[in-house]
């Protein structure tokens, strides 16, 4: 049965993923009925995820391709009170496809096998995947802001903005949101790679540290750091503030393409 909900949560994602297409093209004929049709895909995809927790325990959490089901419903509810709050769907321009992207890859990946690693025995995994996954979920609704940042202030400083972004917020509020995210998400973070690295080292010992995962993982941390440093001490805003948020968001995308070359970061294969 979760695999059935989950096939429902897609088939009702691609409404959103239609709608993204058309938005580029210009076009918002799916525009009244692509959130409800995404919301309702959250609902089956919350269902699917928890039927695999009650049968699978944690462990279903330490998959790759389980971990990015996860992570696309947690992208969807930082949509979801984006278009609460701000009354705008622009963001799910970015938001849509991935999330549609990331559920069909999990739908798509069969039942793994069980590996032995030592790592899967300790409570502070699922806590270290858990708070990872918010942390990235944080830096992806940062990225998007950076995006939605600059294509708003292109917009405003060629006076054309009756386009697809045209119900974007101010600037000044999508800058708030991209900052908000990252102060949010940060503690995740951080949280999340100390209990990784607590595991790592009572279980492996000082040679996880060399794992390209685990160095890329905290290069991408201290990239969030300086991101963080350099507004609150040098008051950087707009632009640039956007730019450095697109670097650190594709730090993190190094780093979790890095588990398919990581021999010591994986639980159970992807």
């Amino acid at each position: 049965m979760p695999l059935l909900w989950l096939r429902v949560a897609i088939f009702l994602y691609a409404v959103g993923l239609i709608h993204a297409l058309l938005l580029l093209l210009k076009k918002e004929w799916l525009a009244h009925v692509a959130v409800p049709a995404v919301g309702l895909g959250m609902v089956f995809h919350f269902v699917s995820l928890t039927e695999l927790a009650l049968t699978e325990n944690y462990l279903f959490l330490l998959t790759i391709r389980h971990a990015e089901s996860a992570m696309a419903l947690l992208i969807g509810c930082v949509f979801m009170y984006l278009f609460v709050r701000y009354r705008t769907v622009s963001p799910g321009i970015f938001m849509f496809p991935l999330m549609f992207l990331l559920t069909f890859a999990s739908e798509m990946a069969q039942r793994p096998p069980a590996t032995n690693s030592p790592l899967i025995h300790s409570w502070l995994i699922p806590v270290h995947v858990s708070l990872l996954l918010i942390g990235y979920a944080a830096l992806f609704l940062s990225f998007v802001a950076s995006l939605l940042y600059l294509v708003q202030s292109r917009n405003l400083k060629r006076k054309s903005p009756a386009n697809q972004f045209s119900r974007l917020p101010a600037l000044e509020v999508i800058d708030q949101i991209g900052y908000k995210s990252l102060i949010c998400g940060f503690p995740f973070m951080t949280f999340g790679l100390v209990a990784g690295s607590i595991v790592a080292q009572a279980k492996i010992g000082p040679d996880y540290f060399l794992d390209p995962k685990v160095l890329l993982s905290f290069l991408m941390w201290g990239v969030y750091m300086v991101l963080l440093y350099t507004r609150w001490s040098s008051g950087w805003r707009g632009r640039r503030a956007a730019y450095l948020a697109t670097f650190a968001f594709a730090a993190a995308v190094c780093a979790w393409v890095a588990n398919s070359i990581s021999t010591v970061h994986r639980f159970i294969a992807p």
